[in-house]
């Protein structure tokens, strides 16, 4: 798939609302109940980058990136402002933060996941887009050495040992990342709404697969 490894620019973006979505299939039978089914087996993040009263660097800015990208073509990497990392908000990145599988002696790649926990349930969330520098990754709770221990390819989210972690051990990571998105229109509908200034009301983007 098309993808262009840049991120939409973080100024522009201010303001942006969206957030995961699902499908679920409902049908109501005739005693009132509910059968509930849901064809996605991962969710879909959808964002809106519209701008307010922007001056024209802004809208020039943007109609370089959109045009780059040609519109809906080529997808590119989106900061959530809600969700950017393995932990927290308010915590800092360690090598512990997720758990990414166990060590069998013979296995070296573990792609990053992050998994949501609320009560008995979970939702583990594949990580395609880390930011680089930022993976922080241990085995059996020992912090490994990026380039020396491990590799991390920041276009798929995969990390590779040098040598394979030995049966039983855990290997958790820690991280940033982007989510990889596109445009969702091929329009940009702008509007010069005072002198050096304008508006782009509208700029749906939504989460690609890859």
């Amino acid at each position: 798939m098309a993808f262009h490894e840049i991120r939409f620019p973080l100024p522009i973006a201010l303001g942006a609302s969206g957030g995961p979505e699902r499908r679920t299939e409902i049908v109501t039978l005739g005693s009132g109940r509910e059968e509930r089914n849901s064809p996605w087996a991962m969710s879909r993040r959808r964002y809106n980058a519209g701008l307010g009263l922007r001056k024209l660097d802004d809208i020039h800015e943007l109609i370089a990136f959109f045009e780059a990208r040609r519109g809906r073509l080529y997808g590119f990497r989106w900061r959530d402002r809600a969700d950017w990392k393995s932990g927290g908000p308010g915590a800092g990145v360690t090598p512990l933060d997720q758990t990414l599988g166990e060590g069998d002696g013979e296995r070296v790649s573990f792609p990053l996941v992050k998994t949501y926990v609320s009560g008995e349930a979970s939702y583990t969330r594949e990580i395609a887009k880390p930011v680089a520098g930022s993976v922080r990754v241990s085995v059996a709770g020992a912090e490994q050495e990026e380039g020396v221990d491990f590799a991390v390819d920041h276009a798929s989210g995969v990390v590779t040992f040098a040598v394979a972690p030995a049966a039983g051990e855990s290997v958790t990571a820690g991280y940033e990342f982007d989510v990889p998105v596109r445009f969702d229109t091929d329009f940009l509908d702008i509007n010069l709404a005072a002198f050096e200034a304008g508006s782009v009301p509208d700029i749906p983007v939504i989460e690609i697969r890859l």
